[in-house]
This record gives C-alpha cells, sequence and structure tokens, in this order.
C-alpha cells in the first residue's frame, strides 16, 4: 500500500512534472504557439487525501469553484502565488475528488492551455489547432504512440462550451481547449 499524497509530496515532484510538461509541449511542437496555460489539475485516489490537500491549498490560494462534473466534486483554487512552468505562470489549480477510476499515479497529471477561438465541438477546435499547428496531424490522426482524446466535459451550471483535446504521453497529459478556466466559471454566474 502506497502512502497517501501530500502536499509535500507535490512540492518535491514539481520540478520533474514541470521539466516533463516542458519537454512534452516542446515534442508536440506547441512551445512556439505561446499558449496560455489555465490551470494545472491534480490525480487523487482517495478521498481523506483529496480533503487534506484541499486544507492544504486553501492555505495558499482561495477556493474559486466547487463544482459537481461527472458525478464528482472539482474545486479550482486561485493561487495566492503562481506556479511556473518555463515562462508560463499558473494561477489556478484543480483539485478533482476520486470518482471510480484509480489513477495509477497519483500527483500532478495534466496542465490546460488556452486556445483562444470560438469553436464549440471538438472537431472544430481540431481543426483551429491543426490551422495553427499542422505538425500536429500525425498525432491528432492517433499515428504515434501518444493517445489522443476529445472530451466536451461540463459542470452543472456551465453555459460555455469548452471542448477538449487531451494528448498523454506516459502519466502526463497536455489538454487544450477555447476558454480559460476563470471564463467557464465566470459563465456559471449568468
Amino acid at each position: 500500500m502506497t502512502s497517501p499524497i501530500t502536499y509535500q509530496n507535490l512540492d518535491d515532484a514539481w520540478p520533474s512534472f514541470s521539466d516533463s510538461i516542458t519537454d512534452f509541449i516542446s515534442e508536440l511542437g506547441l512551445a512556439q504557439l505561446q499558449l496560455a496555460c489555465d490551470h494545472v489539475a491534480l490525480r487523487v485516489n482517495d478521498t481523506d487525501s483529496a480533503k487534506r490537500l484541499s486544507q492544504d491549498f486553501e492555505r495558499v490560494g482561495n477556493v474559486i469553484s466547487n463544482n459537481i462534473i461527472n458525478g464528482r466534486p472539482i474545486l479550482i483554487f486561485e493561487l495566492n502565488s503562481p506556479l511556473i512552468i518555463g515562462d508560463m505562470s499558473i494561477d489556478c489549480v484543480e483539485l478533482p475528488y476520486p470518482g471510480e477510476k484509480a489513477y495509477p499515479v497519483e500527483g500532478w497529471e495534466h496542465i490546460e492551455l488556452v486556445l483562444p477561438c470560438q469553436a464549440t465541438t471538438c472537431e472544430a477546435l481540431r481543426d483551429e489547432l491543426f490551422k495553427i499547428a499542422p505538425q500536429l496531424e500525425s498525432v491528432l490522426k492517433m499515428k504515434t504512440e501518444i493517445k489522443v482524446k476529445m472530451s466536451s466535459p461540463q459542470g452543472e451550471h456551465e453555459r460555455l462550451a469548452n471542448p477538449t483535446i487531451a494528448f498523454k504521453k506516459g502519466s502526463i497529459c497536455i489538454k487544450v481547449h477555447p476558454h480559460g478556466i476563470k471564463d467557464v466559471i465566470a459563465s456559471e454566474q449568468a
């Protein structure tokens, strides 16, 4: 049995995660696009760890969203001091409470990049991404070892369509979507 994930584990793992994400962004050819990173997300397998991490993140930021998505609570924290990956400044952390799926690796799992556009479907987002990143053709056609998943997750009160394309390699993932997390949260208030 593994030890529960802690805030200290996350802090210790940040440099390695940051390096892996930077390398993956370069491999995908996304570095030159200079897309903003609106948040970083965690994976946690037990509710007690999620509660402890929630308390820890409340010490370094504020909950700006507590929503039910796909049947489980997902909290978004706006940090008092941003996390840094390369030249990206990330001021929000997503903490999903565990669902049915147990993750092989707990901790930092993915970042989300914003490709500003009016796409309302995954197909339209794919087309917009392909226009500015044609090097992704073989990846988007799933002809590489990089896994691609398209989805349109939505919270109970969201009014803003935010389709997502996820690129996954090993235990890390980079997601691309058209709207930043704060815009999506604002749409819930409309």
